[in-house]
């Protein structure tokens, strides 16, 4: 590596080498003069001695550089690549070296902070877009019972009735964002209770029984002999399961059966020991495949105007997947249109 601008070469060498971050160094000819393994893995081989015009290839980051030469001052730049074909984001800090006329630049990887921003602003757009409708149509309907409306007491009625029910869809909304939220904050922090998945899964099924009469729907569950032990939350637990057969209900369709099986696996390979899976199985239409991958994410539905006619928020499922990260489990999804979904629970087997 050329060192001419350096007065004490091996030693600058030696502490830009030992630097986590992607580093180089631009000298006073602008060319680059000392270049880390974690600068060569970001940007390339064979930098040293170029200009630093053909290195960084970026116009605003060239342009900084170009301007703290003349002028000595710090600045700070953000830079986008592509990386294994997606977009990454880094912070460019670009600090001279005393009156040396060096400049270094660093590169910090910035991409989980761009993303958490981004997922930020999403949930935020999402949240304000499921509320915006019901509280439209609740305020249309006050306006409407304020004028044309105020003596009509059937219109009266059918009004309160529907703002009722989108009054009820966002304290459901609003309630299961506070537990999405709590449960985020607890996913790090393993269950210690020995409990009987046994006694969950037939609270969850005892819970729902007027639901499933109420759309002819009829379960079908041969409760275990034994003693399903696993270390877990048992209200978190049984959310899970609420959630699962709560849906397999409604989106099974009227009149079908929704099956419960359960499974003792005696090696699961993710798990790495025994496991225990739950399946909640239904004969509904099916999901497209294209959907599954996205299910548990926050607001992601695979039919929007379905699930909200049946008051789904599009947060059950995302509320399932952090639950049972926590519980160290995993959740599988196979179905296919036409053929029914099977919602699969797999937790680590307790003693």
């Amino acid at each position: 590596m050329p060192d001419h601008d350096l007065d004490e070469p091996l030693a600058v060498r030696d502490l830009i080498a030992a630097l986590p971050l992607p580093t180089l160094l631009i000298g006073r000819t602008e060319k680059v003069e000392l270049v880390n393994s974690a600068a060569e893995m970001l940007l390339g081989t064979n930098l040293a001695g170029r200009h630093f015009t053909t290195t960084l290839r970026h116009p605003k980051l060239v342009d900084a550089v170009e301007h703290c030469l003349l002028d000595q001052e710090p600045r700070r730049v953000s830079y986008q690549i592509v990386e294994n074909g997606s977009d990454a984001f880094y912070d460019v800090h670009l600090q001279t070296i005393a009156n040396s006329g060096l400049l270094l630049l660093s590169f910090q990887n910035a991409t989980e902070i761009a993303q958490a921003e981004q997922m930020r602003r999403d949930f935020v757009a999402n949240v304000s877009h499921e509320l915006r409708t019901p509280l439209t149509s609740v305020m249309g309907f006050i306006e409407t019972l304020r004028n044309s409306a105020r003596d009509d007491t059937r219109a009266r009625d059918r009004f309160l009735g529907i703002m009722a029910g989108e009054a009820e869809r966002m304290n459901r909304l609003v309630g299961e964002l506070l537990t999405l939220s709590r449960v985020e904050a607890d996913q790090h922090v393993r269950p210690t209770t020995h409990l009987d998945l046994r006694d969950v899964l037939r609270t969850a099924q005892r819970n729902l029984e007027p639901l499933a009469r109420e759309n002819g729907v009829v379960f079908r569950y041969d409760p275990e002999p034994l003693p399903l032990r696993i270390m877990g939350d048992a209200d978190q637990l049984l959310q899970v399961f609420t959630n699962l057969v709560e849906n397999a209900i409604k989106y099974g369709g009227a009149d079908r059966p929704v099956e419960i099986r359960v499974l003792y696996c005696l090696h699961d390979p993710v798990l790495r020991g025994p496991a225990i899976e739950i399946a909640i199985c239904d004969q509904g239409p099916g999901i497209d495949p294209i959907h599954l991958p996205r299910l548990t994410e926050r607001f992601y539905r695979a039919d929007s105007h379905r699930s909200r006619e049946l008051g789904g928020t599009g947060l059950g499922l995302a509320i399932v997947k952090h639950i049972l990260n926590r519980h160290r489990g995993r959740l599988k999804i196979t179905s296919q249109p036409g053929q029914g979904s099977q919602f699969t629970v797999v937790l680590p087997a307790g003693k």
